[in-house]
């Protein structure tokens, strides 16, 4: 890419596009192009290909999805794997038909099997089951990916597919229903410590900027704790889903937009599957893993963010709820091999995380 080159970043409000957008600045790129959901429904293809072809991008990240955590994904299945596709096909699709010299797909490292062996290798992919808790959003992903393949193994394109860990840092979605279990947690803490140290103010200001289901800070106190309640945040109490045995890897987001923008300068496909091509003449898993290699479990992370928070009170685990995947870990040797690191480790990030909460 140029300086000048002209850059559509899909999804660049989220906590993945925004992360690239951001990165992208630093680094000088000053041609970039996004569209927020309300200019731009990526779900509608007339209105994709009308963009592509009045902007004419000649770069693209595809960072846009629909996105959540367990809960999320238990009930809106329907929604995950539908979206997703949409997305994936109507932006591919149009990326291929206006000539775009190089595009980047960002899926999820949920593609991999719930049994997968540790730690998990690019060529794990469809070996086995997929979780179910996840499953349509894992099927798209893995939909996506192998879309970019199909583009560049028929049409000669050069778009690469990446799929990043467990992320989390600024924009992060903190909607205690459809966010991902770190800072679902991170805002669950904070609202159980000014619970138990009956600080009213500050609950009433964080439901005041991100309202639960409707009820935000001007309700009654009555109706607020109700609310609290249904996501386990009592006074001096809280629960959290599953066991905390669950193993996983957390990646700060803006390392995962380094990673990205890395990549995007420095990677083709035609390299990568001039490594991936078996004796048979097939080429699959030209896809890279972006992660740290390394774990924790829920019940060690919850106890982190909660000396983050400050929170002291009680921490119960509801193992009558599900766990999903017990254990998920990338194995990113091959990115490493390419040249790049992660630099933020998962305490300091916490730290990092909490402050723009605060500060959001």
């Amino acid at each position: 890419m140029e300086k000048e080159s002209k850059i559509y970043v899909a999804g660049h409000r989220g906590l993945v596009g925004s992360a690239i957008w951001r990165d992208l600045e630093r680094k000088g790129y000053r041609h970039l192009v996004g569209r927020t959901h309300g200019e731009l429904d990526l779900t509608d293809q007339a209105a994709v290909d009308r963009f592509f072809g009045i902007e004419r991008p000649e770069y693209v990240f595809l960072a846009a999805a629909y996105v959540g955590g367990i809960m999320a994904n238990s009930l809106y299945r329907a929604d995950f794997i539908w979206r997703n596709l949409a997305i994936q096909n109507n932006v591919i699709g149009a990326a291929w038909r206006y000539g775009v010299k190089k595009l980047l797909f960002l899926g999820s490292t949920c593609i991999y099997p719930r049994e997968a062996p540790q730690p998990m290798r690019e060529e794990c992919l469809l070996t086995s089951p997929l979780e179910y808790t996840n499953e349509p959003y894992a099927v798209a992903k893995i939909a996506g990916l192998k879309l970019c393949e199909s583009f560049n193994l028929q049409y000669g394109t050069n778009f690469v597919a990446v799929m990043p860990t467990n992320l989390y840092g600024p924009e992060d979605n903190f909607d205690l229903e459809t966010s991902h279990v770190l800072p679902a947690l991170v805002r669950k803490m904070h609202l159980a410590r000014a619970l138990t140290e009956g600080d009213w103010a500050a609950i009433r200001r964080d439901f005041g900027r991100r309202p639960v289901e409707g009820v935000d800070g001007s309700a009654s106190e009555s109706v607020i704790l109700e609310k609290l309640g249904q996501y386990g945040i009592e006074p001096g109490r809280m629960t959290v889903w599953g066991t905390g045995r669950p193993l996983r890897e957390f990646l700060w987001s803006e390392d995962m937009a380094d990673a990205c923008v890395y990549v995007m300068e420095r990677v083709d496909f035609r390299d990568l599957a001039a490594d991936r091509g078996d004796r048979g003449g097939e080429v699959r898993n030209c896809h890279i893993n972006i992660g740290t290699g390394s774990e924790l479990s829920i019940s060690d992370l919850v106890r982190l963010i909660a000396r983050t928070v400050g929170y002291g009170g009680e921490i119960r685990f509801d193992a009558s709820k599900p766990d999903g995947t017990m254990r998920k870990l990338t194995d990113p040797s091959r990115l490493h091999g390419l040249g790049w690191h992660h630099r933020v480790e998962i305490d300091r990030g916490i730290e990092r995380l909490y402050a723009w909460y605060l500060r959001s």
